[in-house]
């Protein structure tokens, strides 16, 4: 039992790295991006390919994650430069990644127990070396999720996050301050697909594995993650705990947490929700069922509050 929740946690921060990017496209930029969907496999599919030629493990993830950001840097030119709807765009672009990751990778690889991944390279086993895998697992992916959140937040506060940000509530005020609203797009859909092939990476490290059609059903994880982790955040916020936690100077940032903090508590939760239904009999093939189900239930509970997290 105690490994199954280690696992289902695991799987939680891996995943978030994801939910961060679909976050900033469809929350903060209010692009629909379905590159998602062919980025996330790109970066299982490099990182393995790479990890199977005797690359480090960590300088995988960012091969990956530069592959991720030439992606998303394809979709916003082909949005802002070409003037194709941002629907179209992420369209053309993910059909398009379909092609490419079956010319890195092939249909599907797997990586050998021989081959060193980051939850058992040096530096891990160095720190970590008296955990068992599935804990060198679990903290692993736990820095990672904490880490890309405060890299995020930090990011969020300077004068390109603010106008990223800007550029999804009121593009006009970027353009009377002179910015160019299209390069920011550009610059947003970079950031996100880079983190969502990031994710890809350390999932085929953890999984030891790649599938072309692993990125089937992201962007529907994504959005639900977001939806369940802003809507508890804002339900947390007006509470009286939270109003009590503001009073104290030591608590005061715990309550008005960051979107990225609901976005990783939202990635928890959902996964804890799709284990508890395979738990229950359901079978594991079922999985993409299951997520599509659960996000309808997220979507009927939310109502229209859950458009309006999406375009928040």
């Amino acid at each position: 039992m105690t490994d199954l929740i280690a696992s289902t946690l695991t799987q939680g921060f891996i995943y978030a790295l994801l939910s961060y990017g679909v976050y900033i496209t469809y929350s903060v930029l209010d692009f629909p991006d379905l590159t998602v969907d062919s980025s996330f496999p790109l970066g299982a599919a490099v990182t393995a390919v790479l990890l199977l030629r005797g690359v480090d493990p960590w300088l995988t993830l960012v091969c990956a994650a530069g592959a991720g950001a030439l992606a998303g840097l394809c979709t916003g030119l082909i949005h802002v430069k070409l003037g194709v709807r941002d629907l179209l765009a992420g369209i053309i672009t993910m059909t398009a990644l379909s092609s490419i990751n079956l010319l890195i990778a092939g249909s599907n690889l797997t990586i050998e127990r021989a081959v060193d991944t980051i939850f058992v390279s040096a530096p891990v086993m160095a720190v970590l070396g008296g955990l068992t895998l599935t804990g060198r697992k679990l903290v692993v992916a736990l820095v990672l999720a904490l880490v890309v959140k405060l890299v995020l937040d930090l990011y969020f506060r300077t004068k390109s996050g603010l106008l990223l940000r800007a550029v999804g509530d009121n593009a006009t005020l970027v353009t009377t301050l002179a910015k160019n609203k299209g390069n920011m797009k550009i610059l947003g859909v970079v950031i996100s697909n880079a983190l969502v092939a990031l994710c890809g990476g350390v999932l085929c490290q953890e999984q030891r594995s790649y599938s072309a059609v692993m990125g089937i059903g992201q962007v529907v994880f994504g959005l639900a993650t977001v939806i369940i982790g802003v809507s508890l955040i804002r339900f947390f916020a007006g509470s009286r705990v939270s109003w009590r936690m503001s009073k104290l100077p030591v608590l005061r940032f715990l309550a008005s947490p960051k979107g990225t903090t609901a976005v990783l508590l939202g990635s928890i939760l959902y996964k804890f929700c799709i284990q508890i239904a395979i738990s229950v009999g359901l079978p594991a093939n079922m999985l993409k069922f299951i997520t599509a189900v659960l996000f309808l239930l997220v979507l009927v509970a939310a109502g229209r509050k859950g458009e309006e997290i999406i375009h928040a």
